[in-house]
């Protein structure tokens, strides 16, 4: 019986051509979420005048019309009016297969120790390929140290993104001065954050996340080494707000050996990032060596049963 209610937030800027697609793609979930939240951002394309002729009588849709202040401000808006136990973000290009939230709903239902579900995503319109953190579930357990130290990315675009409401709640907590930096890409509060913060992930392939590739909307129409450098200088600092927040410092690489034992079935990747870890710390250098080895076992046998490993997400 399920028992998870969910909220699905989806925000809207100058996307008429797409954004009814996507609520729909929500509404139509095999298992219904409890509120459709709308976040329309300040459009001028006639996304908002579309929104409130379709949506304004439906009860299973909040519509928040706002001014333009950028997609983290939208998420804000967003997670502000949910009522749920947990929450999931959805682009107003993007959709959703029918299945979704049944999906993911199982792992929140069944796993009350996991905080943050992260899903593959299939891309279509200009490039169509799949993307995902591997090939198989895997619980990565807690990662916060990993992504204070290495800046490792445990999470996906917006659209493939769920976690308990109380986490979206604390991740997206920044102050007034973040917005502007976080005016496009703010799924990465969401990602960076939540590990920071503590919680536990799991990635579960579903299959059904359809993340719509078109004009310069990806990575692919805006890289550059500057861009690029931007980029990873944002979320450092980012990372570091995070950190400050609750003290965390570089002292916690002493205890990642303990942190990877919150992961269950981790990927061969995952266990060679855990021994170059180790490997940091101040400890003995045949305590290093010897906690080193045995991640690399435990990862060595969990490649034998699983070898293939998918790409990335960006």
């Amino acid at each position: 019986m399920p028992t998870t209610t969910f909220a699905v937030v989806v925000t809207c800027y100058n996307y008429k051509a797409y954004v009814a697609e996507a609520v729909d793609s929500a509404l139509a979930q095999t298992r219904a979420p409890t509120q459709v939240i709308v976040v329309d951002d300040g459009s001028t394309d006639g996304s908002t005048e579309l929104l409130q002729q379709r949506y304004r009588d439906d009860p299973r849709v909040t519509l928040v019309c706002v001014p333009n202040g950028g997609q983290l401000s939208a998420f804000q808006q967003g997670i502000a009016r949910a009522q749920c136990d947990a929450i999931c973000f959805l682009d107003a290009d993007d959709r959703w297969s029918a299945d979704y939230l049944a999906k993911i709903g199982r792992v929140f239902d069944e796993r009350a120790d996991v905080d943050f579900v992260f899903s593959d995503i299939r891309l279509f319109g200009d490039e169509e390929r799949a993307m995902g953190f591997g090939d198989r579930e895997m619980d990565v357990g807690h990662t916060a140290i990993s992504t204070y130290i290495l800046a490792q990315k445990y999470g996906a675009p917006t659209s493939a993104l769920s976690m308990r409401a109380r986490w979206a709640h604390s991740s997206l907590d920044l102050p007034a001065d973040q917005l502007p930096a976080w005016r496009i890409c703010a799924d990465n509060c969401l990602v960076y954050g939540t590990s920071i913060l503590g919680a536990s992930k799991l990635y579960l392939p579903t299959g059904g996340v359809h993340y719509r590739t078109h004009g310069k909307n990806g990575w692919w129409g805006t890289y550059s080494l500057r861009n690029q450098y931007l980029d990873r200088f944002r979320t450092r600092c980012l990372i570091e707000l995070y950190a400050r927040r609750i003290g965390l410092t570089a002292l916690c690489i002493e205890d990642a050996h303990l942190e990877f034992r919150t992961k269950v079935n981790p990927s061969w990747r995952e266990c060679k990032r855990y021994a170059a870890l180790i490997m940091q710390r101040r400890t003995e250098r045949w305590n290093r060596l010897e906690r080193a080895f045995k991640v690399l076992v435990r990862g060595w046998r969990e490649r034998a049963r699983a070898p293939i490993e998918n790409k990335s997400p960006p």
